[in-house]
C-alpha cells in the first residue's frame, strides 16, 4: 500500500553531505506540496545501518560524498531485506555515470539545477516500484496457481490410471474369466450333441462367444496393456502395428532407446501419448503415412508420431474442447516433459513428447498391472 493510500508522509532517507543542500531539499519538497519527512545522513556505515532497520519510502542520494558515492550505497542497499527506490539528486555526473547508474537499477536521476521538479520525480519513482511490487506479487500468485493445478492434473493422472489397472483386473478375472468357463461348456455340448440344429446354434454361439472375448481383450489392452511391462519400445511397436492393421495406413516404426532408462512413469506417459496421437490421426488426419520415432540421444526421451495428413489449424489446436491435446500437455508436465505440435503448412502434423531423463528413483506410484 503506497503512502498515499496509508494518508501518511513519505519517509525519505537523504544521503546528502551538505547540510545548506539538504535544507534547499526540504524547503522545495514543501513549498511543491509533497508530504514528507526527510531523514539526513551522511556516512556509509549510518546509511547501512538506517536502511537495515527502517522502512523507509525512498532514498534521496548526492553521487559524491566524502570518500564514498551513491553506488557504493546502492550496493549496500542490495543486502538488506528491503530496497526502496532510490533516486540520485546531484550536480552534473557525466552522461555516462548517470547511464551507468540507471542502468544499474537506480529509479531516476535529478540535477540539482532542476529541483523545482523533485516532487514529481519522487512520486513517479514510487508509483513506478509499486506497479512492479503489484506485477511480482501477480506473478508469484500465478506461478502459484500453475504448481497447484500441475500437481492436481498429477493427481488427476494418477487416479485415471489407477482407476484404469483396476477396471482392467476386473475384466480380466471376472468377465474373461466366466466367458473362458462359458466357452468351455458350449464346446462340451458341442461334443455331446451333433445334430445338427444343435450344432447350428452352438457354433453361433460359440462365434459369438469368441468376439466377446476379443472385445474384452481389446477393453483390458485398451486400459491397461500388460505388453507395457515387457518395456516402452514392445509396448509402441504394439501400438503401431495394431494401429496400421486396424487403419490400414502404413505406419512405420524406429526406435533408439535404452530400455533402461526410464522410469515406469515416464514409460506409460509415452505410451499415453502415442495413444492418443494414433487415436487422433485416425479420426481427424484423413493421411495414408504415419512414422513413429522413439529416441534418448542426450539425455532427453523423445517421441515424435508424424503423419502426411491435412494438419492442424491453430483454431482447432485453441479449440475449448480440445481435451485430448491438453490432457496430453498436462500429463508431460507430470514427468517434467513438454510436448510440441508442429503443423508442416498443411501437409501433416507431428506430435513430439520430451522428457529429461533423470536417475532412476523407485517408483512406487506407477499402477500395478493386471496379471
Amino acid at each position: 500500500m503506497s503512502p498515499w493510500q496509508k494518508n501518511k508522509a513519505i519517509q525519505i532517507l537523504h544521503l546528502e553531505d551538505s547540510l545548506i543542500d539538504h535544507q534547499i531539499v526540504v524547503r522545495a519538497l514543501q513549498k511543491q506540496g509533497l508530504a514528507c519527512t526527510l531523514q539526513r545522513v551522511e556516512t556509509l556505515a549510518i546509511f547501512t545501518e538506517l536502511t537495515g532497520s527502517i522502512p523507509f519510502d525512498l532514498i534521496l542520494a548526492d553521487y559524491r560524498l566524502p570518500g564514498f558515492t551513491a553506488i557504493d550505497a546502492w550496493h549496500a542497499l542490495q543486502q538488506q531485506a528491503q530496497q526502496p527506490p532510490f533516486v540520485l539528486l546531484s550536480g552534473a555526473i557525466g552522461e555516462a555515470a548517470a547511464v551507468d547508474a540507471i542502468r544499474l537499477g537506480f529509479s531516476d536521476y535529478l540535477l540539482k539545477d532542476d529541483i523545482n521538479k523533485l516532487a514529481h520525480v519522487i512520486a513517479r519513482a514510487i508509483e513506478v516500484r509499486e506497479v512492479r511490487q503489484a506485477k511480482e506479487r501477480a506473478d508469484a500468485e500465478l506461478a502459484a496457481s500453475e504448481r497447484r493445478l500441475a500437481e492436481l492434473a498429477e493427481h488427476l493422472q494418477s487416479s485415471i490410471e489407477q482407476e484404469r489397472a483396476a477396471i482392467a483386473r476386473e475384466v480380466h478375472d471376472d468377465i474373461g474369466g466366466s466367458l473362458a468357463a462359458v466357452k468351455l461348456d458350449l464346446a462340451w455340448l458341442a461334443r455331446h450333441h451333433k445334430d445338427a440344429p444343435s450344432a447350428a446354434h452352438l457354433g453361433s454361439a460359440l462365434e459369438m462367444l469368441q468376439h466377446a472375448l476379443g472385445a474384452s481383450q481389446r477393453i483390458m489392452m485398451n486400459l491397461r496393456p500388460p505388453i507395457l511391462d515387457q518395456g516402452l519400445t514392445a509396448a509402441v511397436q504394439w501400438l503401431a502395428q495394431s494401429f496400421q492393421k486396424r487403419t490400414g495406413i502404413a505406419t512405420s516404426f524406429h526406435a533408439t532407446f535404452d530400455p533402461f532408462s526410464t522410469s515406469k512413469a515416464i514409460e506409460l506417459v509415452a505410451y499415453r501419448t502415442a495413444q492418443e496421437a494414433l487415436t487422433n490421426i485416425s479420426k481427424h488426419a484423413e493421411c495414408s503415412t504415419v512414422s513413429i520415432e522413439l529416441t534418448d540421444s542426450e539425455g532427453v526421451l523423445t517421441l515424435e508420431v508424424t503423419d502426411n495428413g491435412r494438419g492442424l489449424g491453430k483454431a482447432q489446436l485453441d479449440k475449448p474442447k480440445a481435451f485430448g491435446l491438453r490432457g496430453l500437455h498436462e500429463r508431460a508436465k507430470t514427468v517434467g516433459g513438454w510436448l510440441d505440435i508442429s503443423n508442416r503448412g498443411g501437409v501433416g502434423t507431428s506430435i513430439i513428447l520430451s522428457v529429461p531423463l533423470l536417475p532412476l528413483v523407485p517408483d512406487a506410484s506407477t499402477p500395478e498391472s493386471p496379471p
